[in-house]
């Protein structure tokens, strides 16, 4: 078997101005093909996802067998030259891609990714509710009154869930968003955040856990002061305190707060990992499986992580293919501890993208059984790719 063209798709869903998933179809000439993704669907920088999953197919991928994908990780790790630097977009690159040969391996075997992982540790994988900031449901509302918070942290309760996240701190008072808050914070500030977990916890009662995220949008002394406060919430953890370039800014504090710290979205293969495991700075992990170096990669992480008795929790945050392949992985990982289901996946413009729609009931996946990711482009939504890689005859 060999890959005869890439697809490259930049998507324009209409559920917000910078929500564009960047999702790759790999075809081969026997014709079986795998998706995969880039996991740059936010923020920016789709277009250098875009950008180089087209340089990497051009130099590497196209006339290759999609059945060694060890092999293809390996040459892409050290022969692009960048990922000895790692990065989020040439590992975004180097995610997609292996997420679609993964795809392809299983489809043509006839078994589910998570087959080729070890086979199934977990039958039921417990799901959580994320981002409530942003409104639970159909439908987007930027929450900011502490019971704008409460009311959708019980849409979410009355779905079935019975853990939800919460980012407390992404949006101020006005509903702008905060991108750096720096130093001791303020009183109005301190209120505002404390109040809105307050209400969640009111609205959910003490048997739904709680996760708080802050998007590293806070400096270490802001992170500590407000983690020390939301302490009495009994939260299950606390996502991405800090930001990553100064690991000692974790270390700071992990060492000074009574929550769990789970992080990682923003970190690229074992490496970028390292340190954070010798250093025991983190309880649960969050590789993205569009960035960490894809499935093969993601998989080798979570097994790195079970030696420090640390959970994971795959970050999942794009279109649904993002969702089938962590539903691959954490089916497989003796270490799952709970699934991101990010409120963008109850949206239409992200579930249309996709013949098969996933969503947890009562708060719980089954992982799909079908061959490979278990899942297929709605070529009549999707559009025409922004790049199309060939075989050159």
């Amino acid at each position: 078997m060999k890959v005869t063209s890439v697809e490259i798709f930049e998507v324009d869903t209409e559920i917000s101005p910078y929500w564009h998933p960047v999702i790759v179809r790999i075809n081969t000439d026997e014709g079986i093909n795998g998706l995969g993704e880039v996991g740059l669907a936010y923020g920016s920088a789709q277009s250098a996802g875009a950008g180089i999953v087209k340089n990497l197919a051009e130099d590497f991928v196209i006339g290759s067998d999609p059945m060694k994908t060890e092999k293809m990780w390996d040459t892409l790790f050290h022969s692009t030259f960048w990922a000895l630097g790692g990065g989020p977009v040439v590992f975004g690159g180097i995610s997609a891609i292996d997420t679609a040969f993964c795809d392809i391996k299983g489809k043509a075997l006839g078994v589910p990714v998570y087959q080729l992982l070890g086979g199934k540790t977990n039958e039921s994988l417990r799901t959580y509710a994320g981002q409530i900031q942003f409104g639970w449901g159909p439908t987007t509302r930027w929450c900011t009154r502490p019971e704008d918070y409460a009311e959708e942290a019980a849409k979410a309760v009355a779905d079935g869930y019975d853990c939800i996240k919460v980012d407390p701190v992404i949006l101020d008072a006005k509903g702008d968003y905060n991108t750096a808050i720096r130093g001791v914070l303020p009183h109005d500030q301190v209120t505002l955040f404390y109040n809105r977990v307050k209400a969640v916890r009111d609205a959910v009662g003490p048997d739904v856990d709680i996760i708080i995220e802050v998007h590293s949008i806070l400096n270490a002394t802001a992170a500590i002061q407000m983690g020390r406060l939301w302490k009495e919430f009994n939260c299950m953890y606390y996502e991405e305190p800090v930001h990553y370039l100064n690991v000692d800014l974790q270390q700071k504090v992990t060492h000074n707060v009574h929550i769990p710290v789970a992080a990682g979205e923003r970190l690229y293969t074992r490496w970028g990992y390292r340190q954070y495991f010798e250093k025991q700075l983190l309880d649960i992990i969050q590789p993205d499986l569009g960035l960490v170096g894809g499935i093969t990669e993601g998989k080798k992480i979570c097994d790195y992580a079970y030696t420090y008795d640390i959970m994971v929790q795959v970050h999942v945050c794009g279109s649904p293919i993002a969702t089938a392949a962590a539903l691959q992985l954490e089916a497989a990982i003796p270490n799952f501890m709970i699934h991101e289901h990010h409120t963008y996946a109850l949206k239409e413009g992200n579930i249309k993208l996709c013949k098969q729609n996933y969503q947890p009931q009562n708060g719980y996946f089954d992982t799909p059984d079908l061959p490979g990711l278990g899942i297929e482009l709605n070529d009549n939504v999707i559009g025409s790719p922004s790049y199309v890689v060939k075989e050159l005859r």
